[in-house]
């Protein structure tokens, strides 16, 4: 990025003049989430490949037609050091000094809440991807120019218990559950969901436990959980916990029916790691892998990116700013309360299908998923269809 200082009112003026004639058939847009700290492995999966790929396909197809210009985007990232601090003073860089036309949403749930004040401030439209969260409709209120599409905590929380439901029902696993979360805003806000969800359907918490966000020595928590001897284990985790759970769980020989963790075991680098002892394993979110759009999504990212994306954020992602394209172009313009109004208004043609926002979110989620012969397949859902029923995981070899 160039900065000029100009030294004369007359100069700026020029100055100002000869920009907005160059950059006229141009929208900016900024981009703030991790590239560094315990969530810049998340976001590297699920966030950053979307958004660049988003812009290139727009930018490769001629722009986004705004009235009656096509208009080509440039894209401005900062790393919030995956630090909330951080993330609130690049939105106001992006606002005050870049002066962006649009942001696109942070990544994560407890980001997104801590810059959610100051997107609304400056009256940008905040469609959020990566944040679940049961404070929806008191957000809404509060920030009328955000938007959520992944689900609340409830939402996720519900699939999971669906799922071992369903498996009790079939006599595949007991009552006795181990519930561990991150002491994050996305582990708290789960685990609220979670444990009165589990207890009023009948199971038993036999262990409970929480844990610092970046913690990597969970050992001790998996030792703990196998000494309960429970049926089922549940963790509310972020990626660098997710991956380090499982694999105590694998070293530890941990014998349960069920298996589950969250952000993180549904990207493709979790089968990768873990190989065969990944079947079996459920966690949040899911996609309908039988999907034509999903899979037509599936071949443009991997295409794009040289990697496969995650198999639930990602495409939650891409329709996000599937959306936000949509509603410009629908808008007419680069006026943000016109673009806000689209979005709280319009039908969008998303790879998720098409999509209505009631009351400012998604209703319809998938929530759970499980890797079954190498596919993350929905098994639990709200508002959608399932791609399959769980099954008992068996072993670890």
């Amino acid at each position: 990025m160039i900065r000029r200082t100009f030294l004369t009112l007359a100069a700026s003026a020029a100055a100002l003049s000869l920009a907005g004639a160059a950059s006229a058939d141009t929208i900016k847009i900024g981009a703030s989430a991790p590239q560094s700290g315990p969530l810049a492995g998340g976001a590297a999966m699920t966030h950053w490949p979307n958004v660049r790929m988003w812009v290139e396909e727009i930018n490769e197809a001629g722009g986004l037609q705004v009235g009656d210009q096509q208009m080509t985007i440039e894209l401005i990232e900062y790393d919030d050091r995956t630090s909330n601090e951080e993330a609130v003073r690049n939105i106001q860089r992006l606002a005050t000094q870049d002066q962006v036309d649009f942001i696109v949403t942070p990544y994560s749930t407890g980001i997104n809440i801590a810059t959610a004040p100051m997107i609304a401030q400056y009256n940008y439209p905040h469609i959020t991807t990566s944040a679940a969260t049961d404070g929806v409709p008191e957000f809404v209120e509060r920030w009328p120019n955000s938007f959520w599409l992944l689900g609340t905590s409830r939402q996720l929380a519900m699939g999971m218990v669906s799922a071992l439901e369903r498996m009790r029902e079939a006599g595949e696993i007991g009552n006795r559950v181990a519930l561990v979360h991150v002491a994050d805003a996305f582990g708290l806000e789960l685990m609220s969901a979670g444990k009165p969800a589990l207890e009023e359907a009948g199971f038993e918490i036999v262990y409970e436990s929480s844990y610092p966000l970046g913690t990597q020595d969970v050992a001790p928590i998996i030792s703990a959980a196998i000494a309960a001897e429970p049926d089922a284990f549940v963790a509310f985790s972020y990626p660098g916990d997710t991956f380090a759970l499982t694999e105590q769980a694998q070293i530890q020989d941990m014998q349960v029916g069920a298996f589950y963790t969250g952000v993180g075991t549904a990207f493709p680098s979790f089968r990768n790691r873990f190989g065969d002892a990944a079947e079996g394993i459920m966690g949040i979110g899911g996609i309908n892998i039988d999907d034509e759009r999903i899979q037509d999504y599936i071949d443009r990212h991997q295409a794009a990116t040289g990697q496969e994306p995650d198999y639930w954020a990602s495409a939650y992602t891409y329709a996000g700013l599937q959306i936000l394209g949509q509603a410009i172009e629908a808008a007419g313009s680069l006026d943000r309360e016109a673009v806000i109004e689209q979005i709280r208004t319009g039908t969008f043609d998303t790879v998720l299908g098409e999509m209505t926002l009631e009351n400012n979110a998604n209703p319809n989620v998938w929530t759970t998923g499980q890797w079954v012969d190498g596919v993350f397949r929905a098994v639990s859902a709200d508002g959608l269809d399932i791609a399959a029923d769980p099954v008992r995981k068996e072993g670890w070899d």
